[in-house]
């Protein structure tokens, strides 16, 4: 199950309806759930009372239960650890007196002086908040952690230079702008347990660019993801609109295919799986008619990825997994955005 936010989590607990909304995938034969993304614990992290947060007494015994109901109906589950960096705006909660923050207080459209550029300060804040989080994932019973570096957040900030112009030894060249996520990454492995997995969600387009790389060439993809592997990523999560497009030209090769092929790690692939519809009509109101799955079995059978996130498909209808694998194709339900309004 892909990470989807969900927003219904007052106080960022999460409360009974979410655990519900989770053991029912898991009982549906989901195998690994990524949970909705989770503010890590610092107050810059996120934007809303509502997002599930991974800090706090009582926000972890909530995903403790999350994560006990999970396996119980026998699914595993990691939770995405979040900081949202130049996204934020002023006022907005849980901790309205908050800065944006980022590598350099530039927001994804370019625009200055919405907030500020990281000090030294906030960079080692950020990097224990990530760290802490892991290892209250791994005292509270998950299975791994999973960080989110996609869609122009935070880390993918530091990633891409558009967002990030520092002069220090954090901006740069395409290997320099990776410092500080490795830094995280190395952070969290040291934190938790050898044999923990820490997966990394990437992504070339953001939110509201759907056009942006951190990468034209598989040479330019490799010198952002070496660096990462080496500090310690498991497994990557390569995020893209539509699973079945190549990534560059001259190979049928999605995103995903190609992080498997630079590093040797195993890589989830995602992106429309079971939909046949636009990404962006999906969420503004537009039915999405059911895909079928046929190339996605053959790409899976050639080993171009290892394991297939299902997002929205999954959303929309709880049963999705078992009617896949019990050939019940016809029965399944085509996505409505109105799906994102309740925790079915």
């Amino acid at each position: 199950m892909a990470p989807m936010t969900r927003m219904f989590s007052p106080g960022g607990v999460p409360g009974e309806d979410v655990v519900s909304y989770y053991a029912r995938r898991a009982a549906a034969g989901v195998g690994l759930i990524v949970t909705e993304g989770t503010y890590v614990g610092h107050d810059s992290a996120g934007q809303s009372g509502r997002v599930p947060r991974f800090h706090g007494e009582e926000q972890l015994a909530g995903w403790a239960k999350v994560a006990e109901a999970v396996h119980a109906a026998g699914g595993t589950i990691v939770p995405q650890l979040w900081h949202i960096g130049m996204v934020r705006n002023a006022g907005e909660e849980p901790y309205p007196d908050a800065p944006a923050i980022g590598p350099s207080g530039i927001r994804l459209d370019g625009t200055e002086g919405a907030g500020r550029a990281m000090t030294q300060r906030d960079l080692d804040d950020v990097i224990g908040a990530f760290a802490e989080a892991a290892a209250a994932a791994e005292r509270i019973g998950f299975d791994g952690v999973e960080l989110h570096g996609a869609h122009g957040y935070l880390l993918d900030q530091f990633l891409w230079a558009t967002t990030n112009r520092r002069t220090d030894a954090y901006g740069g060249d395409a290997v320099a702008r990776t410092k500080f996520v490795a830094e995280v990454v190395a952070a969290v492995r040291e934190t938790v347990s050898a044999d923990f997995p820490v997966v990394f969600r990437y992504s070339q387009w953001k939110s509201d660019n759907y056009d942006a790389r951190l990468a034209e060439t598989p040479e330019e993809l490799e010198a952002v993801l070496a660096p990462l592997a080496a500090a310690g990523v498991d497994a990557f999560h390569a995020s893209t609109r539509r699973y079945w497009l190549p990534e560059f030209d001259g190979s049928d090769l999605n995103l995903a295919g190609w992080t498997k092929k630079l590093t040797g790690k195993p890589v989830i692939t995602v992106g429309s799986v079971g939909l046949d519809g636009d990404f962006i009509k999906g969420f503004m109101g537009e039915g999405s008619p059911v895909k079928g799955i046929d190339d996605l079995l053959d790409r899976l059978e050639r080993d171009e990825f290892d394991m297939v996130a299902v997002g929205r498909a999954l959303l929309q209808d709880p049963e999705w997994a078992a009617k896949v694998l019990g050939g019940r194709f016809d029965e399944l339900k085509p996505y409505e955005a109105s799906a994102l309004k309740t925790l079915s």
